[in-house]
């Protein structure tokens, strides 16, 4: 994958965001993606041999669209800065997602604002054993590189069946249940690229794993 020239397209895309550029230039925009496919299918098998109940996601089906989604946000450009999938994609699961972009580049995972149904069932998992995520969000390696879970909007009150005096309040409040790691531009050139995917991605693996095994109570 020629990352070089992912972001070299990305950078005249922001300066030029509109249809009649991206027409000019789809023959582009369709070998970049088709490679980053290619990139994140090599992926999806090297990080199925990481263990056993690994969701094998074609990068196909874990990429994004690359147009914003102007119904619900038409203040936005047309197109976005990035290039972003998922992986380890099972349904209704907290998946593992890549991103690749102008302003940043990430990894993260987790339950980005879930529906009604799901955060509940994290709220009770959490009431049930909030000690079990606790202590994986203060694994000082989880830390490291993830700092916390993702700062968004909370609830200013306990949410409906809990108390405020709850032992775990300060998770409970929590509508996103996520955590990101920023990357370095320049790590995304280096040969061991790949590896560093790996390491975070188990890093964060245990707490996946509690969030998937709550939302599916």
């Amino acid at each position: 994958m020629n990352f070089q020239d992912l972001f070299d397209f990305l950078a005249q895309l922001q300066q030029n965001n509109n249809k009649e550029w991206m027409d000019a230039n789809r023959k582009w925009y369709r070998a970049l993606r088709n490679d980053f496919v290619l990139w994140l299918d090599d992926l999806d098998l090297t990080m199925a041999g990481l263990h056993e109940d690994y969701y094998p996601t074609p990068g196909k089906n874990g990429i994004n669209r690359i147009n914003n989604n102007l119904m619900f946000h038409p203040h936005k450009p047309i197109y976005k800065d990035h290039f972003g999938a998922g992986l380890d994609k099972a349904p209704k699961s907290a998946d593992f997602y890549i991103e690749v972009g102008l302003k940043q580049c990430l990894l993260a995972g987790g339950f980005w604002r879930p529906e009604a149904k799901t955060l509940k069932s994290i709220r009770d998992g959490i009431d049930y054993n909030g000690e079990e995520l606790q202590e994986i969000l203060n694994k000082p390696s989880f830390k490291k590189y993830f700092g916390g879970l993702y700062e968004d909007e909370k609830l200013t009150n306990a949410p409906k069946g809990f108390t405020n005096t709850h032992l775990h309040i300060g998770l409970l409040r929590n509508k996103t249940f996520a955590v990101e790691c920023q990357l370095k531009r320049e790590e995304v050139f280096q040969s061991d690229f790949k590896e560093k995917i790996k390491e975070v991605y188990l890093e964060m693996l245990p707490f996946r794993r509690y969030l998937n095994n709550a939302a599916s109570v």
